[in-house]
């Protein structure tokens, strides 16, 4: 009865959100407050709809009822409580529910905290995702309903991927999810402008709220999966430059040329038409990448699906809404933005070029993930773009923008800033004094690689964390500004780390006994003997090893292999002894004799920074959402009040 009642209110949302999406406009053609008003209480009965759906879902799992066909798929009755939780977005079906209530959530947020912006353009907005809203909710209706009974049930289920069965699957889905689907009310408020013909900088301040908590979000998500690769699949690493990986970092890098675009067409009334491009052209990622994830045409440890013909139904509703989307723009692209002037060395124009280097790094990494499977599409035969291309393309683009970075404190609205020489001069200094030092500890460690890019990545990287310390007004800072500086600071940290990482990390295989203890660098692996463990669903052997250095013993690592009977599956579960300069990593292998096995055993410098930074971008740009202040907020409602009465005089 419960998973009736799931479908239920599913089918209840989607007839209710095209009611959404289509009142307003009759609304708008008739002159009715009635139709207009109506929007708010349909998005927020849209989201109570899709949340109980949800929760349904969720207690067919905790149930175990496998007589529905995707609890029976990715659970067990051996399934922890919050693994079985988790599992309602570890398949196709219930990602996509979740991906339909995160929409459905961010209409409702729209429509409670819009009390400030012009009615007109909120009906607009709310209209557009109630559209969005339905076309998705039929889908999962149609195409992927977590709700399809089989009878007769199993008798036990399928169990949930063990490499999902992680603390990380319960938080890093939703995160990433809310972060792609935020966009969407970006893009409901660029074709809502278009159709108004307005842009101004009331509503870019309208729109830049919800770009910044889509943002963060996408952040969040980002960089829990990316801890959750390093410590959870076993191979050292934190990004493998893999298509869904890419996939996530593809509207993350236009959703921060977005995020920069609104601030210059919020406080200078220029870039209007770059924000209503990257509004459009990050929402069509968003949904690429929700395509890529389930499609089948990409292969990876991540995806959701292996069924093309779902996934080409994704693609043609992503076509539908970029063609409409665009067709709109060609048609209303000549509203009049503000007319602003600035000079080349200024905020503005250093703005502008960090926005075009985010959109080239943007167009370099598409190009590297979906250039295969075109080229294969095509029957031009199969090639393989790997992490050369990538590293080659994406990092002399990512030391320039850092570059563009270091004079952010120096740049002011218009013009370049007063400072002294001595101020100019001292960061660049400190940055090659830094990398020097670096690359000569490293030199004495025996673990320098020789590699220009790693010395540059280095010195680009402490010249930004000086230049941004100490040209910061400290006596003048605001919330606002706190907030920029630890997103700008966030991404220095997280460069440094992954430069050490990248180039000075070490790595070595050995078989490890009692008899044979290895020494990797200053540290030395000893074996201390093996335990069996039995877990709820499945069983394990784990091994002890101590580590010393200079003669004493510095950590105690746990790796352990996992066999999960009812997949079938044998897993690795690494031992990491985590520290503020540098991770000990090792993965346990095959058993090759009595108290000897095969290791793999890595030390990684200043890995945790990469986590670090990623955790200051995000502290950053929840002090930028919150720290709004009422003036403008105030100076805001009282132009779109002005125009609002233009346009009820048109009606």
């Amino acid at each position: 009865m419960l998973a009736e009642l799931g479908y239920l209110s599913l089918l209840l949302a989607a007839v209710l959100s095209l009611l959404q999406g289509s009142l307003p406009w009759l609304g708008l053609r008739l002159a009715s407050p009635l139709l207009l008003r109506c929007a708010k209480p349909l998005a927020l009965s849209n989201a109570i709809l899709l949340g109980a759906a949800l929760l349904l879902l969720a207690s067919c799992f905790a149930r175990d009822d496998f007589t529905v066909s995707y609890v029976a798929q990715h659970a067990n009755s051996a399934l922890p409580l919050g693994f079985k939780l988790a599992a309602v977005w570890g398949g196709h079906e219930g990602s996509m529910l979740f991906f339909v209530f995160a929409l459905g959530l961010w209409g409702a947020l729209v429509a409670l905290c819009s009390k400030r912006v012009d009615p007109l353009i909120t009906a607009r907005v709310l209209a557009i995702m109630g559209l969005i809203v339905g076309l998705f909710a039929l889908y999962t209706l149609i195409f992927s309903s977590p709700f399809d009974r089989q009878f007769p049930g199993p008798l036990e289920g399928r169990d949930l991927n063990p490499m999902l069965q992680d603390i990380g699957l319960i938080i890093h889905p939703p995160l990433l999810y809310l972060g792609y689907v935020g966009f969407a009310v970006n893009f409901a408020f660029a074709m809502a402008a278009l159709h108004s013909g307005r842009l101004d900088g009331a509503v870019a301040h309208w729109s830049r709220p919800w770009a910044l908590g889509s943002w963060v979000f996408l952040t969040a998500g980002i960089v829990l999966g990316s801890w959750w690769a390093y410590y959870e699949l076993g191979w050292g690493g934190w990004w493998f430059w893999d298509p869904v990986e890419n996939a996530s970092l593809l509207p993350w890098l236009l959703g921060t040329a977005l995020l920069h675009a609104l601030v210059v067409c919020e406080k200078r009334g220029a870039y209007g038409h770059a924000v209503l491009l990257l509004s459009i052209f990050t929402f069509a990622l968003s949904l690429l990448g929700t395509f890529v994830v389930r499609s089948g045409v990409l292969t990876s440890v991540h995806a959701f699906a292996v069924d093309p013909s779902r996934g080409l139904t994704l693609l043609l509703l992503l076509g539908l809404l970029l063609t409409c989307a665009l067709t709109l723009f060609a048609l209303r692209a000549d509203i009049r933005a503000p007319y602003a002037r600035f000079g080349l060395l200024s905020e503005e124009g250093l703005l502008g070029a960090a926005i075009l280097l985010l959109c080239v790094a943007c167009a370099s990494v598409l190009l590297g993930t979906f250039y295969p499977m075109v080229f294969q599409s095509l029957h031009l035969g199969s090639l393989s773009v790997g992490a050369p291309y990538f590293n080659t393309i994406f990092v002399p683009l990512a030391l320039c923008l850092m570059g563009l970075m270091t004079q952010l404190p120096r740049l002011r609205w218009q013009q370049l800033a007063a400072h002294s020489r001595l101020n100019s001069l001292l960061p660049p200094l400190f940055g090659l004094l830094g990398g020097g030092l670096i690359s000569l500890a490293y030199l004495e460690q025996g673990t320098f690689s020789g590699s220009w890019s790693g010395i540059l990545a280095n010195m680009v990287s402490l010249w930004l964390v000086t230049s941004l310390l100490l040209n910061t007004p400290w006596r003048e800072l605001t919330l606002n500004r706190l907030g920029s500086l630890l997103a700008h600071l966030g991404v220095a940290v997280c460069a440094l780390g992954i430069a050490q990482v990248s180039h000075h990390s070490q790595e070595g295989g050995t078989v490890l006994s009692a008899e044979r203890p290895y020494r990797l660098g200053a540290h030395e692996f000893r074996y201390e003997g093996s335990e069996p463990v039995i877990g709820p669903n499945y069983t394990a052997e784990r091994i002890t090893l101590s580590v010393h250095k200079n003669g004493k013993e510095v950590a105690r690592l746990t790796p352990e292999r996992r066999h999960y009977s009812v997949r079938t599956m044998n897993m690795n579960e690494p031992g990491i002894a985590w520290g503020l300069f540098g991770d000990l990593y090792v993965v346990l292998g095959e058993k090759m004799g009595p108290d000897a096995y095969t290791m793999r055993l890595h030390y990684k410098p200043l890995v945790r920074w990469i986590w670090l930074g990623g955790l200051l971008m995000m502290a950053g740009g929840t002090l930028r959402l919150f720290a709004r202040r009422p003036l403008l907020a105030s100076r805001s409602v009282a132009v779109s009040t002005s125009h609002h009465r233009l346009e009820q005089e048109a009606l």
